[in-house]
């Protein structure tokens, strides 16, 4: 068997095993710059679908363990944590011992880490995917969210690529998070090349515009799937364990709720594949960095 190219010239890419396939569901990897909403964003676009009458599975991929944390109110156990308590013989862990029902039914999963220095994050993902497999839980899925730690820097957190049919970037608009943006475009575009995985688009958040944004997407064929404001009333919700559907209804609290629902409806309607091709760092900083 003729062996598989790399993901790009260059790829120093530890080989991971094969995926195990997801099966019908419609599966998205939502990539960003630390810290700027992915995983409030994941949690609310996955309550924005089962309020739409999708059944929701989000898979958290950062150690810290808190993607689902708005959705079950608390810091669930990691796949990794209750593997390591029956010496990783997955066939005896129920499905109770590491799958959590958050709000609005959708349920959760934390893939959780290696320790630091010790391991690969992909292993864990990958893990944690067949682990749901083996359990059946994928069976009568409509949609499996990823939440991944930060933006693209190595093949491991670059696993959830290898499961999903869209790669989507949450990115403010600021060249800090454009830059990292345009990284995760890269990292796509190159894991497309093996994988069903294509570019969906960006999810403008904590924004008040999105020029800068527009710009990018102009020079590289990137498109904008939806905007989010800046608001307190974001940053409060994860403060108060909630997702923004429970917080109290306000004129802009129900504007944002009806930017999710809309960005959820065209998710399941299904976008086109972008061809969108990444910048040259020099190119960014003519692009952007010297307004």
């Amino acid at each position: 068997m003729a062996r598989r190219r790399g993901d790009g010239e260059g790829s120093v890419q530890v080989h991971m095993d094969e995926p195990a396939g997801i099966g019908t569901a419609k599966v998205f990897a939502v990539y960003g710059k630390g810290g700027i909403g992915k995983s409030t964003t994941s949690s609310n676009l996955a309550v924005a679908f089962s309020k739409i009458g999708r059944r929701v599975l989000q898979i958290g991929c950062d150690p810290k363990h808190d993607s689902t944390f708005t959705l079950t109110k608390r810091l669930i156990p990691t796949v990794i944590d209750v593997l390591e308590t029956v010496e990783f013989h997955s066939e005896e862990l129920r499905t109770e011992d590491f799958v959590f029902e958050g709000y609005n039914g959708v349920l959760c999963v934390e893939a959780g880490g290696p320790p630091a220095g010790t391991g690969c994050g992909g292993y864990v993902v990958g893990q944690t995917v067949k682990l749901l497999k083996e359990h059946h839980l994928l069976d009568e899925t409509d949609v499996v969210i990823f939440d991944v730690l930060g933006d693209v820097v190595c093949g491991g957190f670059a696993s959830p690529l290898l499961h999903a049919d869209r790669g989507l970037v949450v990115a403010a608009n600021d060249f800090d998070s454009i830059f990292a943006m345009n990284r995760i475009v890269a990292a796509i575009k190159a894991k497309s090349k093996n994988y069903p995985v294509r570019l969906g688009g960006v999810i403008a958040n904590r924004s008040a515009s999105t020029d800068q944004i527009e710009k990018f997407n102009k020079a590289t064929g990137m498109r904008t799937l939806a905007h989010f404001p800046d608001l307190d009333a974001i940053r409060r919700s994860r403060l108060k364990k909630a997702t923004l559907f429970e917080m109290e209804s306000t004129p802009e609290m129900e504007a944002v709720q009806a930017e999710y629902i809309r960005l959820a409806e065209q998710l399941w309607k299904g976008t086109d594949a972008l061809e969108a091709e990444p910048l040259k760092d020099r190119d960014i900083f003519d692009l952007l960095g010297f307004d």
